[in-house]
């Protein structure tokens, strides 16, 4: 199998890393870098250290040129948010007649309500893909939805340090077990990753997103890790509020939460000191994923008419902090 990685930082190097030492020669593993990713890339192949202190090193194909890297089979997307615009016509040239591309990336993704019936179907999110650009470039028939459970950093380009997990949740935006997604499922569990099959994979989106949307900007404004955020009562009463309006929301466009927020904080807090990945972008001065994690959560919630005053209260907050930071 061909995989072509778009996006070769601390997930998308993660699985790639796996992939390619699990499975060896059953793949051959391209990356869609630039700058000093490329170099490094180029120069050392793509390096990990794993949780078990093992360091390994894997090659790969890399180019910033979409045509020198032919067409895969299997395109994986571990970019940011706010990069996927600009990406999106490079994914749109490495697509062949039977490419799949698989979407590991934070928030609602521009194809959510593709195959997802309710109140809000077919809708094009604008906060996501204003213009339209994305779904242009990547239809939603082509995509393989994810969500990803692993913790990751990436200390210098082309080489990532996993922290935790090996979790990955796949599934069809229409829904269902079709053979594609569990063939790779299959695959990807020969690698070493927990993979599973969702038979409505925005369900688990909405999930991840609903305990994520609010820990990631909230610890981007006060440089808090997790444990911090849920020891201050006032603070952490603000989360739960934003939790009951995506809940809400959830219920719904046919995406229901099942859990309160309690219970999920509780989950929160096994994870100890936990920076999030919004206050690592904030700490390296990279733009913030809000789009994807709370803007797009707002437009739903107008789209159906239900009110999100501590969402967007939340929102206009660590907007307004970015811009003033240049991280917007």
């Amino acid at each position: 199998m061909k995989i072509c990685i778009v996006g070769a930082g601390a997930i998308g190097g993660w699985f790639a890393a796996h992939v390619g030492h699990q499975l060896g020669s059953e793949v051959q593993l391209s990356a869609l870098a630039r700058g000093a990713t490329l170099d490094a890339l180029r120069a050392h192949g793509l390096r990990m250290d794993k949780t078990s202190g093992e360091h390994i090193s894997v090659p790969i194909l890399a180019s910033d040129k979409p045509e020198d890297l032919g067409q895969p089979d299997l395109v994986v997307i571990a970019v940011k948010g706010p990069a996927l615009a600009a990406v999106a016509p490079a994914v749109k040239a490495l697509l062949g007649p039977q490419t799949r591309v698989l979407v590991a990336m934070n928030g609602v993704p521009w194809w959510f309500f593709n195959g997802l019936q309710g109140p809000c179907q077919g809708l094009q999110l604008r906060s996501v893909d204003p213009g339209g650009v994305i779904a242009a470039s990547i239809p939603a028939e082509r995509v393989i939805g994810s969500v990803v459970h692993a913790s990751c950093s990436s200390p210098e380009p082309g080489l990532v340090k996993h922290v935790m997990g090996m979790g990955l949740i796949l599934g069809d935006p229409a829904g269902g077990r079709p053979a594609h997604v569990t063939e790779l499922a299959d695959l990807l569990g020969r690698a070493g990753f927990n993979a599973t099959v969702s038979e409505r994979i925005q369900k688990d989106i909405w999930y991840k997103l609903w305990g994520n949307m609010t820990m990631n900007p909230i610890s981007a404004l006060t440089g808090a890790t997790c444990d911090r955020i849920l020891d201050d009562d006032l603070v952490c009463g603000f989360v739960t509020a934003v939790m009951l309006e995506a809940g809400a929301i959830g219920e719904r466009i046919g995406c229901p939460v099942g859990q309160t927020p309690q219970e999920r904080h509780a989950v929160t807090r096994k994870l100890g000191a936990f920076k999030t990945s919004m206050l690592q972008d904030v700490e390296a001065g990279r733009p913030l994923e809000l789009d994807a994690l709370v803007a797009s959560v707002r437009e739903i919630g107008q789209h159906i008419g239900l009110a999100t005053p501590y969402t967007d209260a939340m929102l206009g907050l660590t907007r307004l902090m970015a811009q003033t930071r240049g991280l917007l």
